[in-house]
């Protein structure tokens, strides 16, 4: 049975954690809604941006250009067998299953990937993620990203990262790439999302994609629709991994928001009930030093 002093000494050191978890919930709420503000306002633009790329792309390849003229970006190496996932996890913990939950989805695809006879290789943005994938599969990791978003998240950050992944792709290192992040959804909920980066997948034919009246909608370019692609293509591709980033951050302070919150109301149940076996501990040395005093004073 722990002494009194013991009790006394836990039910401190409980309650300077709860103090510490209660500020890092704060800490996150205030990061929180800046980084939701940011996220949300990024998603209209990306949308945008890869639908527009989407049906342009679509455009040209229906026009029947030579395969060899077309960008990398939307013809691709005409293969799938080497696979790129960009992980995007946290640096720092204390956010509950926030990496877990894209490191399950990540040991996932790669274990279909080998089923099916393809490669995985890895570029992991965040340490957390690099550690845990560290472990088992070291040696798909071909290049890693840390402390992005420090000491502001800006896209630079994504051009980056990007830039990297050109690098990778022009040098033949893989044929399809894909970034694998949380999207925030709400403080308690993140979506892991699992987005094709490279090639370009052309926009799928709607039935709408009409002028007035119904009669098919003629659009011209200037420059055509080569140049636009060419240079808008790795400013997307920066823009989808700038966005992946802030969706991540948002669904970062949100996870951990949720978990000191949920670690200071543990702290605080554990104290009442040290506090109440400390309470009757005390009690029983109470009534047990009465019993003593009591019966010396009978013998006498």
């Amino acid at each position: 049975m722990p002494s009194l002093k013991d009790l006394k000494n836990r039910i401190a050191s409980v309650k300077s954690t709860q103090k510490i978890t209660s500020a890092m919930k704060m800490v996150a709420a205030s990061k929180l809604r800046r980084a939701q503000e940011q996220a949300e306002a990024s998603r209209p633009y990306a949308e945008r941006l890869d639908r527009m790329l989407e049906s342009l792309a679509s455009d040209i390849v229906n026009k029947g250009p030579a395969p060899e003229t077309l960008p990398k970006l939307i013809t691709g190496t005409g293969s799938d067998r080497v696979q790129l996932l960009i992980v995007v996890t946290s640096d720092r913990g204390l956010c509950g299953g926030f990496n877990s939950v894209i490191v399950r989805e990540v040991r996932r695809i790669i274990q279909r990937n080998r089923a099916e006879g393809k490669t995985t290789r890895l570029l992991c943005v965040g340490r957390k993620g690099r550690d845990q994938l560290r472990r088992d599969y070291a040696s798909l990791i071909v290049h890693h990203f840390e402390d992005i978003g420090r000491p502001r998240l800006s896209f630079n950050h994504g051009r980056t990262i990007g830039s990297k992944v050109l690098e990778l792709f022009n040098a033949g290192e893989f044929d399809v790439a894909h970034v694998v992040y949380n999207k925030f959804k709400s403080v308690i909920t993140q979506i892991v999302t699992v987005q094709q980066l490279v090639p370009l997948a052309p926009a799928a034919p709607k039935d709408d994609a009409t002028g007035p009246g119904g009669i098919n909608a003629s659009i011209e370019f200037e420059p055509e629709e080569q140049k636009i692609l060419e240079a808008l293509l790795p400013r997307n591709l920066s823009f989808q991994l700038f966005r992946a980033l802030l969706e991540s951050a948002a669904s970062e302070q949100g996870a951990r928001m949720s978990a000191m919150d949920n670690a200071t109301r543990n702290a605080g149940d554990m104290i009442n009930k040290l506090t109440l076996n400390y309470n009757r501990t005390r009690q029983a040395y109470i009534t047990k030093e009465l019993i003593e005093i009591i019966s010396g004073a009978e013998a006498l």
